[in-house]
Formats: structure tokens, C-alpha cells, sequence
């Protein structure tokens, strides 16, 4: 990057176009790198928050501490299974996005190590689009959910069928999402399965 674009960059308080190419760096790094790792590191680089947890016990601690600190009051949460967790910690929740919602509490398709994007489908999102969802994403994944590259997903997928609505997100820092909502934060609760 030219001296002239980094000056420009830091008086408008835009971030520098190397962040892209810092992602691939790591990505190239992590190459011989456990999955789980890769992901971990690439998901967190792009600005997302990682929780590990060990079993549902502390996945359901975590999610506590999180709408606490976020101070997070409604949530949209589509999934019933999910919607036992919110109950079990008193946080109203809607099946339906609604205005008043700070925060979605939802599951995913898989978890993409290559670049540390997680894979959205009409199974957890509905019939919304990724840019309608409230500032505050909470993930619930499994271990088990963490794939190679965008290839392996897809493979998965049609061997499953019948998922349709495909989309992908990553933590705000990302460059990859080009009409991504800078003020939207990502929080990846992973579960050891």
C-alpha cells in the first residue's frame, strides 16, 4: 500500500486494504494446521469472537455472560433446541425477527476453516437475509461442523438435500464481505461434540 493511501486511510479511520492479504498470509501459514486451529485463528483474525466449551453446561454459561456483558434483552431464535438455552437463562426470545430483537441466537450449516467463515442456510436464518439480522450474532456449533474448505460444504450438502438459502458470514474485520455491516458482532459458541 502506497504511503498516500495509509496516510489517507488513517485520517478517514478507514481500515488499510492489507488486511485481506494479512488474512491469506495466516490462512498460507495455518495450512498444515488442525482444522479446528485454522478455523479458530482465521474466524478470530476477522474480527469474530471464539468461546470454546467444553460440553452444553458451559456453552449455556457462556451465552449468559454474553447477553450480560452485551446487554443484550430480546433475541430472535428460530431453532427450538436453542430457543431450551435461552429459556433455561430467562431471555425473552422471538421465532420471528422482529424490530426489537438486539440479538440472534442461531445454528449453522458448517464452519469453513479455509477462511474462517461460518455457512448460513434457511435452516437457521429462516426465509431473512444475513444483512437483516441484528448487530449481534450468537453461533451455536459443533466440532464436528468444521470443514476443509467451501468444496467440502458443499459436497455435505448436496449428499444431504433439501437446504436451500445458502449464505456465508464472518467476524466485522472481514474483507471478503463487501457490503458487510461493520457494526455487526460475531460470537461463535463451539462445542466439543
Amino acid at each position: 500500500m502506497s504511503l498516500f493511501k495509509r496516510i489517507v486511510s488513517k485520517l478517514t479511520n478507514q481500515p488499510e486494504e492489507d488486511t485481506k492479504q494479512s488474512l491469506e498470509k495466516l490462512g498460507d501459514s495455518l495450512k498444515n494446521a488442525d482444522l479446528d486451529y485454522k478455523f479458530a485463528q482465521l474466524f478470530t483474525h476477522s474480527g469474530g469472537f471464539f468461546n470454546y466449551c467444553a460440553d452444553e453446561a458451559e456453552a449455556l454459561q457462556t451465552l449468559n455472560q454474553i447477553l450480560k456483558i452485551e446487554g443484550i434483552t430480546s433475541v430472535f431464535c428460530c431453532d427450538k433446541d436453542l430457543q431450551g438455552f435461552l429459556n433455561v437463562i430467562k431471555t425473552n426470545n422471538t421465532p420471528e425477527l422482529e424490530s426489537g430483537n438486539d440479538a440472534a441466537f442461531i445454528s449453522c450449516e458448517y464452519l469453513i476453516a479455509y477462511d474462517g467463515r461460518i455457512m448460513l442456510s434457511h435452516n437457521n436464518i429462516l426465509h431473512y437475509h444475513s444483512s437483516r439480522l441484528p448487530g449481534k450474532i450468537i453461533i451455536m456449533a459443533n466440532v464436528s461442523q468444521i470443514v476443509n474448505n467451501l468444496n467440502d460444504a458443499m459436497g455435505k450438502i448436496k449428499r444431504t438435500g433439501n437446504i436451500k438459502n445458502l449464505t456465508s458470514i464472518s467476524g466485522n474485520h472481514s474483507k471478503l464481505d463487501a457490503a458487510a455491516n461493520n457494526n455487526t458482532k460475531l460470537f461463535l459458541l463451539l462445542i466439543e461434540d
